[in-house]
């Protein structure tokens, strides 16, 4: 275990983690922890930038993650908070993780026009001759809910869920990787494949994203700094609040949506619906 691991490992409480996300499973570093541990983060902690929209950024301490996401249990983070929380989380159980930052491109025409503003996880099983692409952080429906293998032009099943890795042409000298998210109902002719994010696998370090969570949460045209953005997995499937719109998006693919009309709803909406608290004194629709 490298300096910077044991350090992680040092300061981390498995114990209160595992409890806080429900996985009773066994503690060790296989493809099936791997996976299991993944979706139960995913099902238990919302994702939410509501720090960010009160007008600071969120601490990427491990005690103020744990004391937020793991000990306050009625709060989530945005990726930054999502993906350092559970690769500390590896890091105990015994994995090896690289942290990479990745170009969100749902919609871009051109991925290089994207900053790398999202964090994922590389991660490497002891034995295991293929790494995964993990991350419980992507506020996104395309989210992987369960790790891939970094393997290119291969479908994934996964909870539900249908993902691919692909390559991109990049003028740099690593490759560039590109998730991809099946978009639609099981008919071919209903759905598509949507680029998710792309990213290289050169690691980044833990300096490195306390840069991009500032700028992210404290950008005024940061639309994480704007509206409040909360998303979380459903037994049925997946809601979602955007602004003033909640979409519930259920697991055969049927989407409601409405539009809120006060601050009030939206405070009991995220009570109910999302199971968070929110902080006294958040404007919520400005």
């Amino acid at each position: 275990m490298s300096d910077s691991a044991r350090t992680t490992t040092d300061s981390f409480d498995l114990d209160a983690y595992l409890d806080r996300i429900g996985w009773a499973g066994e503690r060790r570093p296989d493809a099936a922890a791997l996976r299991g541990v993944h979706l139960a983060h995913q099902r238990a902690v919302p994702f939410e930038n509501l720090d960010a929209l009160g007008g600071g950024a969120p601490s990427l301490e491990l005690a103020d993650l744990m004391a937020k996401l793991v000990h306050g249990r009625r709060r989530g983070g945005y990726c930054y908070e999502h993906n350092t929380l559970f690769a500390a989380a590896l890091e105990a159980l015994g994995f090896r993780v690289t942290r990479l930052a990745a170009r969100v491109v749902i919609g871009a025409e051109r991925f290089e026009d994207r900053p790398r503003t999202h964090m994922a996880l590389l991660v490497e099983a002891p034995g295991d001759p293929r790494p995964y692409l993990a991350d419980v952080g992507f506020g996104a429906i395309g989210c992987l809910l369960e790790p891939v293998p970094l393997l290119a032009d291969t479908e994934f099943r996964g909870a539900g869920r249908r993902h691919r890795l692909v390559h991109a042409p990049h003028p740099g000298p690593l490759e560039m990787w590109v998730l991809e998210a099946y978009e639609g109902r099981e008919d071919p002719s209903e759905g598509s494949w949507a680029a998710q994010y792309a990213f290289t696998l050169e690691p980044f370090e833990q300096s490195d994203y306390e840069v991009i969570n500032w700028h992210v949460a404290t950008n005024p045209r940061s639309p994480f700094s704007r509206r409040p953005y909360v998303q979380f997995l459903t037994p049925d499937g997946h809601v979602l609040l955007d602004g003033d719109r909640f979409t519930e998006t259920r697991a055969d693919g049927t989407v409601t949506e409405r539009k809120l009309t006060d601050g009030d709803e939206v405070r009991r909406l995220l009570a109910g619906d999302f199971g968070i608290d929110v902080p006294e004194g958040l404007s919520l629709l400005g």
